[in-house]
């Protein structure tokens, strides 16, 4: 059986970022495979930390903002207090390899008897989530021979590019060296062709290879249902507009509101409100995507699981969060009329306009075949 190490971002509290992992470890297990993901720890570098607390400290005692809390980030038994049930669902549905704690690390990999590796999904080539970028090209593979390199669904997130010409060249480079190469954003493609000079097929995000029964039968070992009548959101950056758009649908739709986050974040209330800091599991967040009536999300993974689970939705786009991910998804099936960027876009029509999910389904079939043989193919050729 073929060996396959898995490069993603590290796994955290991020709940997209956990539930696209467990799905290409499942696919490629399915698919005949011995997968196991790389368990790349990441922690805050001490300038940014040290940057963090002068700010903080300037705040609070020059400038007399005193409710601020100082120390805005948590200690690791604070961290693993925050992520008990985020880590829970890592434990129990995802094969990790040892700890590697920085880039300089990755060279323990090659003692592992990896067959191959897969480098996706999510935004694993956007510079500003990715430190030691070349590892996600495999750097620590180029002095070995036969061995298959595949990206799978790799993001960059953006449009735009963000490489500077030192790391163009070098990741280019390595990206020269891979077996196939494929991108979760239709943009992907051209800037794989244009800086690169490799070509990349245009492929599902993982969670999306799933069938959805897969992750309603999690939900029910677990969760009891959410309930009638419930308009969900999941809002990774709150503002008051934000809140307008919910309010609206809620009031239109006679919806009552839920959300599965923490209450509060660490660097709002520090050690003394820790528990309110707890995110809640992987499976109650799906949970509110498979019940609810309607779903209102700024989150791309939030987009993913409203069509997962054939749910009307309305997708409030995120800037600051690569905005080709949602074009290039909602594009896919025909919902480019979902993606609203203020509260003056949201209407009763909108509201009310039916998603076509059997024309839906089938396009989502169709991409399913094409990027099940992507894959297929990239690591038996």
């Amino acid at each position: 059986m073929m060996k396959i190490g898995i490069l993603t971002l590290p796994l955290h509290t991020n709940y997209g970022g956990l539930v696209q992992a467990f799905a290409l470890q499942k696919v490629l297990i399915d698919l005949g495979y011995d997968a196991i993901t790389v368990h790349r720890v990441s922690k805050p570098k001490l300038s940014v930390k040290i940057e963090a607390l002068i700010k903080r400290t300037i705040k609070k005692y020059i400038l007399g903002r005193f409710n601020l809390v100082i120390k805005d980030w948590p200690s690791e038994s604070e961290s693993r207090i925050i992520a008990q049930h985020t880590d829970k669902f890592i434990e129990r549905y995802i094969r990790l390899t040892e700890a590697i704690n920085s880039p300089m690390e990755y060279h323990k990999l090659n003692k592992m008897g990896f067959d191959g590796y897969v480098v996706g999904s999510d935004q694993v080539w956007r510079m500003y989530y990715t430190p030691g970028m070349p590892s996600f090209f495999l750097d620590f593979t180029k002095d070995i021979d036969n061995v298959k390199r595949v990206a799978y669904a790799a993001s960059f997130g953006v449009d735009d590019w963000e490489f500077s010409e030192k790391m163009t060249q070098v990741c280019g480079s390595l990206a020269q060296s891979f077996n196939a190469i494929s991108v979760r954003e239709d943009s992907g493609v051209g800037l794989c062709e244009k800086y690169f000079k490799v070509k990349a097929e245009h492929t599902l995000d993982p969670t999306l290879l799933v069938n959805r029964q897969v992750y309603s039968d999690m939900i029910d070992r677990e969760h009891a249902p959410l309930g009638p009548n419930v308009l969900y959101h999941y809002v990774l950056d709150k503002s008051a507009d934000k809140l307008d758009i919910i309010n609206k649908v809620a009031a239109e739709k006679r919806l009552r509101v839920v959300a599965v986050m923490p209450q509060k974040k660490f660097s709002e209330v520090g050690s003394k409100g820790l528990e309110s800091c707890i995110f809640p599991s992987v499976t109650e967040w799906l949970r509110g995507f498979r019940d609810a009536e309607f779903i209102v999300t700024d989150s791309f993974h939030g987009t993913v699981f409203s069509i997962i689970f054939n749910k009307p939705f309305i997708a409030i786009g995120n800037e600051s969060r690569g905005m080709s991910r949602f074009q290039s998804l909602l594009k896919m099936f025909g919902l480019e009329d979902r993606l609203v960027f203020r509260s003056e876009q949201v209407n009763r029509e909108l509201i009310n306009r039916p998603i076509d999910y059997h024309k839906v389904d089938e396009l989502l079939e169709s991409y399913k075949r094409f990027s099940l043989g992507f894959l297929t193919k990239a690591l038996n050729e």
